[in-house]
């Protein structure tokens, strides 16, 4: 008998993806834990029955949500991952030599222990000497902090169980405290594709936006997430992704990519107009 797992995106729309296998099923105190292993997307990891990752596309993700910023400030040094416990993000930061520290935040001590274990492709620089791995609430750790980040990336969950207090006003004004004077903040966006969706995006854009003085969303196409169509929040003291990018800095570095380059990272603040009216409207 086939093996499918089933993601239900909205009460009318479900996404399924053949298995092979189940690799791993556990409770943390947070969030059900479970990899799986496919035909198509090879390993998955889902949290709480919603899917986090897979094999085959989560170099997109990853790779916009930190080249993306660090295209935009060559001279990023210290960075704050909140969340993050694939380790994805940190594998992208840590191709970078100019950076001297990241401090990685991630509530569930599990799901790192979980991706070591079953998704080293995501996890493999977890170990670099330049990380440190906080097992706390984000939210919390950033009140405590002033002035010390050159970056900060929110790589987390949904807007809702383990990830809700990620996406309000207080959080954000936090993170404005604790980065330094050309601090940029990059965060995961939801989509606006489903209309279940569009008041979460409309919601954290308003809140970044009451925070700093630039506040911008860009696009990526995920096909494992719900509608393949995915946001992402840029939000800066003073920098602009657009008008202060300056690419042939960042393609002196010759780093090689699967799914982010220079052009591409004009293009994609360039957003559709379904896009526009939700963002206007918040």
């Amino acid at each position: 008998m086939a093996l499918w797992f089933t993601e239900q995106h909205t009460d009318d729309v479900r996404f399924s993806i053949h298995i092979k296998e189940q690799l791993y099923s556990g409770k943390s105190y947070y969030q059900q834990i479970e990899v799986f292993d496919s035909y198509e997307f090879g390993r998955v990891l889902v949290l709480d029955g919603y899917i986090m990752l897979t094999e085959k596309d989560e170099y997109i993700y990853h790779e916009m949500m930190v080249h993306v910023p660090m295209a935009c400030n060559p001279d990023i040094r210290r960075v704050l991952v909140i969340g993050a416990g694939d380790g994805g993000t940190v594998r992208e930061l840590c191709r970078y030599d100019s950076i001297t520290q990241i401090d990685m935040v991630e509530i569930d001590e599990q799901v790192v222990k979980v991706c070591k274990e079953y998704l080293p492709q995501t996890a493999c620089r977890l170990e670099d000497p330049r990380v440190h791995i906080y097992y706390e609430d984000g939210l919390k750790f950033v009140r405590r902090v002033e002035d010390t980040y050159d970056l900060i990336i929110v790589d987390s969950t949904d807007p809702f169980g383990p990830g809700e207090g990620l996406f309000t006003k207080e959080f954000y004004g936090n993170c404005f405290t604790a980065l330094r004077e050309h601090g940029i903040l990059t965060n995961q966006h939801e989509s606006t594709y489903y209309d279940s969706y569009t008041s979460m995006v409309s919601r954290t854009h308003r809140r970044m936006r009451s925070v700093f003085p630039v506040a911008m969303v860009y696009q990526a196409h995920i096909p494992t997430y719900p509608s393949g169509h995915w946001l992402f929040g840029f939000a800066s003291k003073n920098i602009h992704p657009v008008y202060d990018f300056k690419p042939e800095i960042w393609e002196q570095l010759g780093l090689e990519t699967k799914y982010y380059n220079t052009q591409l990272h004009t293009g994609c603040f360039a957003l559709p107009n379904t896009v526009r009216e939700v963002l206007e409207h918040a």
